[in-house]
């Protein structure tokens, strides 16, 4: 491990589309499957790794910052019209009416934040929830998603709050499901615009307006009243290559 546990961690926060980082992305499916497998999950359908490959999908990694090591991270899928988006895959066979939300959403453009997981080294440094919750609302206005739902377990429900998310009580049993097993809940969130944070809370809209404003261009050397070093780097290269597909563009 790059940083000693008795220094303050110097990391980054790094957003790329998936296709473009194949090693990246192999290192992100590592961690995020040990954490699952910690916590005693070991079958997630919406944790497949075709995301790797899919263009539609966007990355933001904790790491070194030398980027040889990764600690955690998040994704941002977006709808296609080719590949389901990973609330879709986990909760169709219990409410097949999410297939219709996702539609109608995806017409201006919609997407999902998804896979957040941090290693024990960061934790309670707050990266899972709320920094790369905050980090994944900022980034989709880059994108040029309207909306932008989550799949959330119970502790991150009410980071996605904070950020200006609602329930989505239409699916399920009013937004709930037992997912990814029995004994576990998982909550259907949306953020109906995404450029518009009215209901964050003025903390998290702060956060995010600044990681959207100076995506590459800012430190952060404090979360959760601990020191650690964290440098920004959420301008997404290579945009000009990406175009938001379009129920008659996917």
């Amino acid at each position: 491990m790059t940083n000693s546990i008795n220094k303050i961690p110097e990391i980054q926060l790094r957003a790329f589309r998936a296709i473009n980082e194949p090693r990246t992305c192999e290192q992100f499916v590592k961690g995020h499957t040990d954490v699952l497998a910690s916590i005693g999950v070991t079958k997630v359908t919406s944790s497949k790794n075709e995301w790797t490959e899919d263009p539609a999908v966007f990355v933001i990694v904790v790491e070194s910052l030398d980027s040889q090591e990764v600690y955690g991270g998040a994704r941002v899928h977006v709808s296609s019209g080719k590949n389901l988006l990973p609330i879709e895959s986990a909760t169709k066979d219990m409410d097949p009416y999410v297939l219709q939300l996702v539609a109608d959403h995806a017409r201006k453009g919609t997407g999902e934040v998804c896979g957040l997981w941090n290693s024990p080294y960061l934790a309670g440094y707050g990266i899972g929830s709320p920094l790369l919750i905050r980090a994944g609302v900022a980034i989709s206005t880059q994108i040029g998603i309207e909306s932008l739902f989550a799949l959330c377990a119970p502790y991150t429900v009410k980071a996605v709050v904070n950020c200006g998310m609602v329930l989505e009580e239409s699916i399920g049993n009013k937004g709930t499901f037992y997912y990814p097993k029995l004994d576990l809940v998982a909550t259907a969130m949306v953020l109906k615009n995404v450029a518009d944070l009215h209901l964050a809370l003025d903390e998290d809209k702060e956060a995010i307006q600044h990681m959207r404003n100076d995506p590459n261009d800012f430190q952060l050397f404090e979360l959760k009243q601990k020191e650690i070093m964290i440098d920004f780097k959420l301008s997404i290269p290579g945009l000009d290559q990406w175009q938001l597909p379009t129920p008659g563009n996917s």
